[in-house]
Formats: structure tokens, sequence, C-alpha cells
């Protein structure tokens, strides 16, 4: 990790939200509520998978994993942004920045292969329900972990090595609330060209290839439900496959109008807000979405209420 000797950058200055100053307290309440609830609700589902042993199922194991990788997730960004809008800071130290670089595209990317796993685990359990005890055994749910948390850490690996490698002389500050991969490139003084075609290839790759699984596994979901078409069935299919598919949408959806959608301005406000419902609002809604829409769940969470109430 070794740098240029002409790069002398020792932090960088982010300059956040484009909002204005005088709104910073009331945007400062709202984010600190967003995260402590993504914080809470997602603890609140490890909780309640732990606690009852219904949910000591494939699906609900994927998901515990999938409710701390959110919490992760938005822990990479959120403290710092809402530091500097507490403390009205702005820099980053250079190894903060490459730190938070490479956190933000390990949890990114294992949020993406957890939910590659969800869908295989729905796709087995609606299309081959009588073989699903023997393929979805303990071994392949702990092997899809460790696997997607392999890939996940070589990719976040391999783009921060070559991060590591570019000199920063022409400027050191991010229009961003975070140090955002795409946005250190377009800062960089170095040929960024290497960098530009691992993000293309490797880090197109493990977003791409997981939503072609996804699509492929809920096609093959329709196509069994359609074949033996039932009220019973489509309702049985929903319940079971609702939840992650509205995850899914939320996930993708903020990923494409990120990255594949142009920023029409060159301060790329678009990008920061989009980062926002990216990096807070999905892994915040996630818990109300499993809770509220999971019949299994909202049964956990009036089991230990009732114990509660009965132990006092």
């Amino acid at each position: 990790m070794r740098r240029d000797n002409q790069s002398s950058i020792s932090e960088f200055f982010l300059l956040g939200l484009p909002i204005q100053p005088e709104q910073q307290g009331m945007y400062y309440a709202l984010f600190l509520g967003m995260y402590l609830t993504t914080v809470l609700g997602n603890l609140l589902i490890i909780l309640l998978i732990r606690l009852d042993s219904r949910l000591h199922t494939p699906m609900y194991f994927f998901l515990s994993h999938l409710a701390l990788t959110d919490i992760s997730f938005s822990s990479v960004t959120a403290p710092k942004m809402l530091m500097n809008m507490l403390m009205q800071t702005q820099s980053i130290s250079y190894a903060g920045c490459i730190c938070q670089e490479f956190f933000y595209v390990l949890f990114a990317d294992l949020d993406s292969f957890l939910l590659t796993s969800m869908a295989y685990d729905r796709y087995v359990a609606i299309c081959h329900p009588l073989h699903y005890p023997r393929i979805m055994s303990q071994n392949l749910c702990f092997l899809l972990v460790i696997v997607s948390w392999v890939l996940s850490s070589a990719n976040a690996l391999f783009q921060t090595l070559l991060l590591a490698r570019l000199s920063f002389l022409r400027s050191n500050i991010l229009h961003h609330f975070f140090c955002d991969l795409s946005a250190l490139l377009k800062l960089s003084s170095s040929d960024t060209t290497i960098n530009q075609l691992a993000v293309l290839t490797v880090g197109s790759a493990v977003v791409t290839l997981p939503l072609i699984c996804i699509l492929v596994s809920y096609g093959h979901i329709g196509a069994t439900i359609l074949r033996r078409p039932s009220v019973k069935g489509i309702c049985k299919a929903l319940s079971t496959c609702g939840s992650h598919l509205s995850v899914v949408s939320m996930y993708y959806g903020a990923i494409i109008a990120l990255y594949f959608v142009p920023s029409s301005n060159s301060t790329n406000d678009k990008d920061v807000i989009v980062s926002v419902l990216y990096t807070l609002v999905t892994p915040m809604l996630n818990p109300f979405i499993y809770s509220l829409r999971n019949r299994d769940m909202k049964g956990a969470l009036r089991n230990i209420i009732r114990r509660g109430t009965i132990s006092t």
C-alpha cells in the first residue's frame, strides 16, 4: 500500500450533504434517528431469531446475517457524517478514508451475496419443497455465508489496494459525505485506467451476477406457481418472498440510480442524496419490511412481549 512520494495528502475534506447551514440541526436529528432505528431494528431481528427456536431455519439464518451486515454497512458512514455535522468539521485522515472505502465496499458486496443466498433458499423451498431439508443443510448455509464473506473481502481488498497506489495532488476536497470510491477516483491526479477497469469488471460482476441469480431464482419460482396455480399457493409464495423482493428492489434500485444513471451536474448532488438512501434508508426499512410483512417474525415478537409481561 505504498503511495507515490509526491503524494503528501494526510487528510481529505468532505463537503457533506447539500443542505443549508441553518438546516443542519434538523437534518442531524433526522439522520441520527434513522441511524438509531437501523441499529435497534436490525438488532431486534437478530434477537428474535436467536431467542425463538421456530426461526432457526435457513431463511432466518441468512436474515440474521443480513441484519448484522446492514448495521455494519450504515455504521461505516453514518457515525462520521453525524460527528462532522455536530462538530462542524469536514476532515477525515487519509488512513481513515481508505479504511472507510474498504469497509463500504465489503459490506455493500456482502449485502448483495446474502440477498442471493436468500433468493436461492426461497427457490429451493418453493420449487423443491420435498428436498428442501436435504439441500438447504446447515453445512450449505454456513458455506454460503463463508463464501460471501471471502468474495466480498477479496473484492474490497483488491479495490482498496489499487486505490492506495494513487496520488492526490490536485485537490483533497471530496464532494461527498464519505469516502466513496468513484469520488476518490475522480479526485486522483494519477492515471486511474486500471482502477476504472477493475470497477467496471470485478466491481460490476459482484453486483450483476448476484442480481442475475436472484432474477433466475424468482423466474423459476414464478414458473412453478403458474404450473400449479392456486390461491393458497400464490398467498404462500407472496408471504415468503414478498419481504425479500421488497428489499431486493430497494437495494438494486439504489445501486442503479447511484452508479448506472449519470449525474446531470458537476457537484453530483444527486449521487450524494441517493447515497443517503442507499446507506441509511434501505438498511433502516429492512426491519420494518421483515417484521410487518412476515407472519413468523410478528409471532416471535408477540411471544417475546408475552414472556416479558408474564415474567414481570
